[in-house]
């Protein structure tokens, strides 16, 4: 594998930015390829088999960019079908599930941990299974919170809309006593100041999307594929492509990132 190969990243659409801005930030010196399936957003209201066959689809289109490690960006693409395509991905893959899920085992004081996501993830179940594997005498509380995603995408990310929204689906996890919560979508972080006035300063919020940043330089490092920080920059470090309406996706990661960004390139993702 050639060092300095990119590392791919790829979401639904554009919650996966989150995760993007994580990963630049502890791997500077990496390029990266991102790709959101801003065609077919939102996931989270999709079947299983849905979920696998576009993730395989977008595995297929990774592979043509020679990328050297993947991502995904994307809470219900990593509960639906990454164990299914892990065993046929011939680089390190990393999902946002697991290394959510082992942080808010290890930080929890009193046991009792939240999970908010789409329907998918929260139906997926896949964060009470690692929960429980990590930390067997933890309880979860799940609750899907389908009206963020909109709402973060409308740019009502400190709008009273969204507060009263946040105030109605995190009522029952404040009234659980939870001291944990995991923010299981790539949308939440985005709205993580109105999540922390719900639920209090002394609740941990958990962004998987850090940790999972952690964890590929982690695997990076491990396997001595990093970057050499030392050789020729490229001229394009970060490249966007996407499946539908690059002009708003370019918007919009303008803002999450803090950089301008190229327009990015619109494939057709179905022909992979």
């Amino acid at each position: 594998m050639n060092n300095q190969a990119p590392v791919g990243v790829f979401d639904s659409g554009l919650g996966g930015l989150t995760v993007l801005k994580e990963v630049i930030s502890e791997l500077p010196d990496e390029d990266v390829v991102y790709f959101g399936d801003t065609a077919r957003v939102p996931y989270g209201s999709k079947s299983r088999d849905t979920i696998v066959h576009y993730t395989k689809q977008i595995l297929a289109f990774m592979k043509t960019k020679k990328v050297k490690a993947i991502v995904v960006a994307c809470n219900t693409a990593s509960a639906y079908a990454l164990e299914e395509v892990q065993a046929s991905v011939p680089v390190p893959i990393v999902g946002v599930v697991k290394p959510g899920a082992l942080v808010a085992a290890k930080e929890t004081e009193n046991g009792r941990i939240g999970v908010i996501g789409t329907r998918g993830t929260i139906r997926s179940g896949l964060y009470r299974k690692c929960l429980l594997e990590y930390r067997p005498d933890v309880e979860v509380f799940q609750k899907a919170c389908p009206l963020f995603v909109p709402m973060v995408e409308e740019g009502l990310w400190e709008d009273e809309l969204t507060r009263t929204a946040a105030a109605r689906y995190l009522q029952e996890l404040k009234d659980a006593g939870v001291d944990t919560l995991i923010m299981g979508c790539t949308h939440y972080p985005l709205i993580r100041p109105i999540i922390r006035e719900i639920m209090g300063e002394n609740v941990r919020l958990i962004n998987p999307a850090h940790e999972t940043a952690k964890r590929m330089k982690e695997i990076l490092e491990e396997k001595q594929m990093c970057r050499d920080p030392f050789g020729t920059p490229s001229k394009t470090p970060y490249r966007f492509f996407v499946s539908d309406d690059p002009e708003s996706f370019r918007d919009f990661a303008s803002k999450i990132l803090n950089f301008p960004l190229p327009m990015p390139e619109k494939i057709e993702i179905e022909g992979y």
